[in-house]
Order: structure tokens, then sequence, then C-alpha cells
């Protein structure tokens, strides 16, 4: 019969990856815009091979011949989810990255070679989708997914073949918990926009309250496991998630009083 500590540790964590599920597919509404318009437009994909690698670094701390014993079942799956997740968005990133920029630079090649007269005319074109590049947008991001992959095998190789325990974990979980303070830093910026233009548009509540949720289900799970490397960012996530709370009851009534007619940025 499970005991209260254990039952406890496995309500924490099935709690924190459920409310990291509504984090991951956060890009849905995104995507949906992708498919529709067959393109990328100008979203940047850099965010979700830094999330990629994140999930895949902390998946691998919670395997068992990381984190010892039974190893940090709740952590290993959360991460394998989002890590499939992110694998998913930069599929689709790949195969529509820029394409109305791509099919405009096909044009000016083809008519350079048909009618030379045309070349200005297409050219012109390009005012609207910024200047060819050499390297198409998919040969980028693949590159950079390259340089994921290679990044994750190399930590991964090095805590395996340089370290033995208890030194692994601390290795792999000082990596792990530096990948995630960048990762719960990194609304700060959004969070000084939203007290610049005094509008809370550019931060959806509901990622506001799931960024919350998920860090204080993590928090409790590595307080009830002592594990540092766990509790420590997700404490961090707690106190930003908690910020991002208040700053969105304070502007979101203001924006609500204000003029919709205002523009958002000065």
């Amino acid at each position: 019969m499970s005991s209260l500590y254990d039952i406890s540790c496995f309500a924490a964590g099935l709690a924190g990856n459920v409310f990291a599920l509504a984090l991951f597919l956060s890009p849905v509404p995104t995507f949906k815009r992708v498919l529709k318009a067959k393109s990328t437009e100008q979203f940047d994909g850099l965010p979700y091979l830094l999330s990629l690698l994140n999930c895949c670094i902390c998946l691998w701390y919670g395997l068992p011949w990381v984190s010892g014993g039974g190893g940090r079942a709740l952590v290993a799956t959360v991460n394998g989810t989002g890590a499939l997740f992110q694998l998913a968005y930069i599929s689709l990133f790949i195969f529509y990255a820029d394409s109305r920029t791509t099919r405009v630079c096909n044009s000016i090649a083809l008519l350079a070679v048909l009618d030379f007269n045309q070349l200005p005319l297409a050219v012109s074109d390009t005012s609207k989708t910024g200047p060819c590049s050499p390297f198409s947008p998919q040969l980028k991001i693949t590159g950079l997914l390259v340089l994921v992959v290679f990044a994750f095998a190399l930590i991964a190789h090095a805590s395996i073949a340089l370290f033995d325990q208890p030194v692994r974990q601390l290795f792999v979980g000082s990596v792990s918990m530096a990948s995630l303070v960048s990762m719960f830093a990194s609304p700060l910026a959004v969070m000084g926009l939203v007290i610049r233009t005094e509008c809370v548009e550019f931060m959806p509540f509901y990622l506001s309250v799931s960024t919350f949720l998920m860090s204080a289900s993590f928090a409790m799970y590595g307080l009830l496991l002592r594990d540092f490397f766990i509790y420590f960012p997700n404490g961090l996530g707690v106190i930003l998630g908690a910020m991002q709370l208040v700053l969105y009851a304070y502007y979101s009534r203001r924006w609500k009083n204000s003029d919709s007619s205002a523009p958002l940025l000065a």
C-alpha cells in the first residue's frame, strides 16, 4: 500500500504534467494560422528549438541512470511529451518556413533566365517580403536543429563518459537548472512590454496561470523529493508567474477602461 508521502509526490508531479500540457498546446493557434497561410510569415522558430533543447536536457535528468534510484519519472514524462510537441512545431516550421519569400525569390531567378527585362518588376516585390537570402529559411532552421541535437548528445555523452554518481546527477542537474531558469526568465521581456504599454494583450492570462500552477506543482514535487535541481528553478517560476498575474490584474482594468483606438506601442 502506498504511503501518504508517495501519493503526495505522485499527485504534485501529475498536476505539473497536466498544467505543462496547457503550455505545450499554447502555440497551436499560431500554427493554425501558419497552416492556413501556408507560410510562417514573421514568426520565429528559435523559441521552439530552445524549448526542445530544454525538454531534452530535463528528460535526461529524469532518467534513472542520471538521477539514481527510480529516477524522476514524472519529470521524464512531462519533458518527453514537451519534446514531441516541440518537434512537431519545428517540423511544421521547416515545411512552411517563409514560403512567400521563397516563392518570390524563385520567381526572380526564373524571370532572370526567361526575360531579363522583367527582372526589375520581380525585384520590386521583395520590398514586401525582404531580401533574398542565399540560405533558405528551411536550411537555417534545419541547421539549428542539428546544432540542438548535437548539443544534447554532447551533454548526454559527457555525463555518461566522464562522470559517475553522484557527480553525474550534479552535472546534469546543474545544466538542466540553468536551462529552466533561462526559460522561466524569458517572459521578463513581455512583462516589461506590458508595463511600458499598459496593455496585457501581449501576455495571455491562461499562459500566466498555467506557468504559475505548473511551477508550483513541480516546486512542491521537488521539495517532497528534496531535489534542489527541481524545486529551485520551479520556485523562481512561481515567483515570476505570480508577478505576471499581478501585472495582469493591475493592467487589465486600465486596458479595458482605456480608449481601444489608442496605439498599443508608443
